[in-house]
């Protein structure tokens, strides 16, 4: 007599494919990759800036989008955007000196 119904099914177990790095999984996708570019781009555009922002101000700011009409940076609160709107023109020299023309934007982040 062959063996109940519910009882063969447990021995199998369903193929789950192997996972796949998140690195890898952006170089495959041609729409990922171009993220990922852009992510990248963002954070060395912060990484050339860094050096001009105040210490204190620094942790208070991360790198935002780049696009077609600039980079934003994203910032904690009021004070620290009013204080990057001061300080604009010498980062913005920095990035053309750098090769990274463009234009900063300054937004609060959201919470």
């Amino acid at each position: 007599m062959p063996a109940p119904r519910y009882l063969t099914a447990k021995g199998r177990r369903p193929s789950v494919p192997d996972p796949m790095p998140v690195a890898q999984a952006l170089r495959a996708h041609e729409s990922l990759a171009r993220l990922s570019e852009r992510l990248e781009a963002s954070k060395r555009r912060l990484r050339v800036i860094a050096p001009a922002l105040p210490g204190p101000l620094l942790v208070s700011i991360q790198s935002g989008p780049l696009d077609e009409e600039g980079w934003s940076l994203l910032v904690a609160n009021a004070a620290v955007a009013a204080k990057l709107r001061h300080l604009l023109p010498r980062l913005e020299g920095l990035l053309a000196q750098a090769g990274l023309p463009g234009r900063i934007r300054i937004k609060l982040a959201q919470k």
